[in-house]
């Protein structure tokens, strides 16, 4: 029996399918990696971390790890950038619901405080950013873009008359942001942040009318 070559090649989908899961392999494995290294450095912080804790919380090999970070401190530049592209999308989840401005603000502090207490990644980065100055890495600046989002809301609730025209933005965000982080590391070293909804809900009643 002859057989023929038909001249049939692959097609392109079908030629870049392998691809496309190779790279979804190595997405998730590059996640793996990334949540191993929030548990570790939020569990135990970023100088006794080492890459092969990493590598076995995430169940792969010091290799692996490697190939998608340099080194221990392009792992912490990792989490950290996580943990404040976090913070924008719990407000995000706010500024969708059907409120005024200054509940806005309250119901987003209230938020990221249940985030730092349940969320392992939002925990590694607040961690981080205590101990950047162990980290020789650029890391990235600490609660600023948190700040304005805070500051954005606060600008709104006076233009729509919740707070007096005499009111500074601005300061008042400042104030609310320093309050909140204070109360967030308090916390977690008094009660690993057990209570922290109820100091935050302190701080609402304090500091917003």
């Amino acid at each position: 029996m002859s057989t023929q070559n038909t001249g049939l090649r692959p097609t392109a989908g079908a030629a870049s399918r392998p691809r496309e899961l190779k790279q979804e392999r190595a997405a998730r494995t590059r996640d793996q990696i990334l949540n191993a290294a929030a548990e570790a450095f939020a569990g135990t912080g970023f100088p006794a971390v080492t890459i092969l804790d990493v590598a076995e919380l995430a169940g792969v090999t010091k290799g692996a790890v490697y190939f998608h970070f340099a080194n221990k401190e392009a792992l912490a530049v990792a989490v950290a950038e996580e943990f404040y592209a976090l913070l924008p999308a719990i407000a995000e989840t706010v500024r969708t619901e059907p409120i005024a401005p200054l509940d806005a603000v309250a119901e987003l502090l209230i938020r990221t405080a249940t985030a730092f207490r349940d969320n392992r990644m939002i925990q590694a980065g607040a961690r981080l950013q205590i101990e950047r100055h162990l980290v020789e890495a650029a890391m990235p600046t600490p609660f600023t873009e948190y700040t304005h989002l805070i500051a954005d809301l606060l600008a709104q609730a006076q233009s729509d008359g919740q707070l007096p025209a005499s009111s500074d933005p601005q300061a008042m965000a400042r104030v609310v942001v320093a309050a909140f982080f204070g109360a967030q590391h308090i916390s977690w070293v008094l009660h690993d942040r057990k209570d922290l909804a109820e100091r935050v809900r302190e701080i609402i009643d304090v500091i917003l009318p």
